[in-house]
């Protein structure tokens, strides 16, 4: 019999942490509201969930969500706990979409809980043996890009979206002559009448080739393929027709089962980004954590994944971003399913010391978007300024010093320092 699926929650509850803990158990496994004939002992004895610890934290006077019920007699107060969860995997089997109707599905309605946030996930190795994970993840990727000991580098195309293909030629020219690690399309850019996808990757692919032909360096470039999934395939066979080797989706608008089948087709990088991640987990009391989450979409296949940045200019602190990079270098099962963090938000060469500082680490992708595009001497000394601040982050220089004789990093930290 295979190890069982465990759940983590944050709940919230006016009901005693047992009776909310009790009622997840039923509801999403055997039971129902009221005891029903089916529900036998013998059935609930193979695939009834089960309660591993209840861990009670501090209570509240008000409820954390609208709807919520109170008991009665209630005196108003709102338990808070820690409550660990396992779901017998005969109930599921290896299928990531079903996982999430049992560990997130109508739960999250459940009038009992005043909150409720799936904090971690722990899955039988039956997943793994099911999903492909990432083809790349680190290692391959460094490869292709050829960088090895420091992050590696990038932009994303701005303006986000209205850029004639012919003036993209003359931006991506200018950034693959200099030599730039990686390129992606901002999220909100797909494959827009003015600008068509398979004309935009023509264009693209032949300044990177042309580049490459001159420095030796072939620039990454994440096109952005999100769609409907049978588009979204024919997005893929026409970035690898050109020459392309990586392409960019937006997890949460394909689903999980989305990237799973890409990654079935894809022979080249996958990009994840997470945008309309808020909506999940803005909210401390409803939703999921990032520590669940980067599990589930390392397991479908990306081979990088948005984290954020450190004082970036969204709702996430830096405690949250340094906690999803350490996640995404965490092994699930081994060091092949690690997948490369990427940091973006108000990213620029100033950004490396501390970023450095916090993570230890030179395992990620580190973007920029006005951090390279803004900068007075073009994208081009952008990037190099950008890659100044990180050789001055792990040579241990101050930037202000590194920056003596190296024109790239002295006018970025003059326009934003």
């Amino acid at each position: 019999m295979s190890s069982p699926i465990v759940a983590t929650y944050l709940l919230e509850t006016a009901f005693s942490l047992e009776q909310a803990a009790e009622i997840i158990v039923s509801e999403q496994s055997t039971g129902t509201f009221m005891p029903i004939a089916g529900e036998t002992e013998s059935l609930k004895e193979r695939h009834r969930a089960r309660i591993l610890s209840i861990q009670p934290l501090e209570s509240s006077p008000f409820p954390s969500l609208p709807g919520a019920k109170i008991p009665s007699g209630s005196k108003g107060e709102y338990k808070r706990g820690i409550v660990q969860i396992a779901f017998p995997y005969e109930n599921i089997g290896p299928s990531i979409p079903n996982v999430l109707a049992t560990v997130a599905g109508n739960l999250f309605e459940l009038e009992e809980l005043s909150g409720i946030r799936l904090i971690d996930l722990e899955l039988p190795e039956a997943f793994s043996e099911r999903y492909e994970g990432p083809r790349y993840g680190i290692g391959g990727t460094r490869e292709m890009t050829g960088v090895y000991g420091r992050p590696i580098i990038g932009t994303i195309i701005k303006p986000n979206v209205g850029l004639p293909t012919e003036q993209l030629r003359l931006i991506v020219r200018e950034l693959a002559s200099a030599g730039i690690d990686f390129i992606k399309d901002d999220e909100v850019h797909g494959n827009p009448p003015y600008a068509p996808l398979e004309e935009r990757v023509k264009t693209a692919m032949e300044e990177i080739e042309r580049a490459a032909d001159r420095t030796g360096k072939k620039t990454m470039y994440a096109f952005n393929i999100t769609d409907d999934i049978e588009p979204m395939l024919r997005h893929l066979e026409t970035v690898q027709r050109h020459g392309g080797n990586c392409v960019m989706v937006s997890i949460n608008s394909i689903g999980l089962a989305g990237v799973a089948h890409l990654r079935k087709h894809a022979q080249v990088c996958i990009h994840g980004h997470r945008n309309q991640w808020g909506m999940m987990s803005r909210y401390p009391y409803l939703g999921m954590s990032f520590a669940a989450y980067q599990k589930l979409c390392r397991l479908s296949g990306v081979d990088h994944l948005h984290v954020n940045g450190l004082n970036n200019k969204f709702y996430e602190d830096n405690a949250s971003v340094i906690d999803g990079v350490r996640g995404c270098l965490t092994p699930i099962r081994d060091e092949s399913d690690r997948v490369l963090p990427v940091l973006s938000s108000k990213q620029w060469a100033g950004s490396a010391p501390q970023t450095y500082r916090e993570l230890q680490t030179v395992d990620v992708m580190n973007i920029a978007g006005g951090g390279i595009h803004g900068h007075p001497g073009g994208f081009g000394a952008g990037f190099r300024s950008f890659v100044q601040g990180w050789e001055a982050a792990l040579a241990g220089v101050p930037l202000e010093e590194y920056a003596a004789g190296r024109p790239e990093l002295r006018q970025a930290l003059d326009l934003l320092g």
